[in-house]
């Protein structure tokens, strides 16, 4: 079921230090929601608040900050606890944290594997075993996952990012299908690159980025989404991603082809031979 109105909805958003949950909180904010923010970045926490208050200034909209490791079950419980005894529900729940590494498969570690899963899959997984049972008894509300178009697409050195999107993607369809008929509903967003520091890191130089989207873009485009009730939000403006999204859903065995031509020829450019 839709979220039509934001107007004193209690939102709660994970990775809420930076980014497109930073984006959406003070989106949100701006249409008179109360905003509770998550993050393992407490210093960076207490920085942004100021900021989403200043998205709106005359309101008197609750802003309450909370620093959160997302892979600990237990922390999540408590933020969810937190936004209870404030705001007194839970309309919206966003889960935004994440990171992304890459980098070819021989060098990236387990221990690396197993972070990436613990934050962007597990920290998802929690936010939904934390706020489900307040869900239940209002019965309403929704989730937002971020996954991305790396959660649909085959893309070299991505591989831990890659399996950590498509375990958000899987998870938030089955999801859907047992909250059918509960008034709880769930968005999954699909961006392909935001400009955000992930682009900028080491062995992405391989990957041939064209970023056209802000984190601002994709935070206006969650809203309207949770708005009209849409389950699948793809943002691919690029034309490279939008073809591989569309040749990997007709052909799947097509597009890791092309990918992987693409990844090959982009290797011979930077090291030649």
């Amino acid at each position: 079921m839709a979220l039509k109105n934001f107007d004193g909805a209690v939102a709660v958003l994970t990775g809420g230090a930076s980014g497109i949950a930073l984006a959406t909180a003070r989106a949100l904010y701006a249409r008179s929601a109360h905003v509770v923010l998550a993050d393992i970045n407490e210093q960076g926490l207490q920085q942004v608040a100021q900021q989403v208050k200043e998205s709106n200034p005359s309101s008197v909209k609750q802003v309450v900050v909370m620093k959160t490791d997302v892979t600990n079950a237990e922390q999540v419980q408590e933020l969810m606890r937190l936004a209870l005894d404030t705001c007194g529900r839970i309309d919206l729940v966003v889960s935004s944290a994440g990171i992304g590494r890459g980098g070819p498969i021989d060098l990236f570690t387990a221990q690396e594997m197993q972070t990436m899963m613990n934050i962007n899959f597990m920290g998802t997984y929690h936010c939904v075993q934390a706020a489900l049972p307040m869900m239940r008894q209002q019965q309403s509300g929704y989730f937002v996952f971020l996954s991305s178009a790396a959660g649909k697409l085959c893309v070299p050195l991505l591989t831990g990012y890659c399996a950590s999107k498509w375990a958000i993607r899987g998870f938030s369809t089955a999801l859907r299908a047992e909250l059918y008929g509960t008034g709880i509903d769930i968005t999954t967003v699909y961006p392909s690159w935001v400009d955000t520091p992930m682009i900028r890191q080491e062995g992405m130089e391989f990957l041939n980025i064209d970023v056209k989207l802000t984190a601002e873009h994709v935070a206006e485009e969650i809203l309207q989404a949770v708005q009209e009730g849409r389950h699948d939000l793809t943002l691919a403006p690029d034309e490279g991603t939008a073809l591989l999204l569309a040749v990997m859903k007709d052909d799947p065995d097509r597009a890791e082809q092309l990918m992987g031509q693409a990844f090959q020829q982009r290797l011979r450019e930077v090291f030649g031979g």
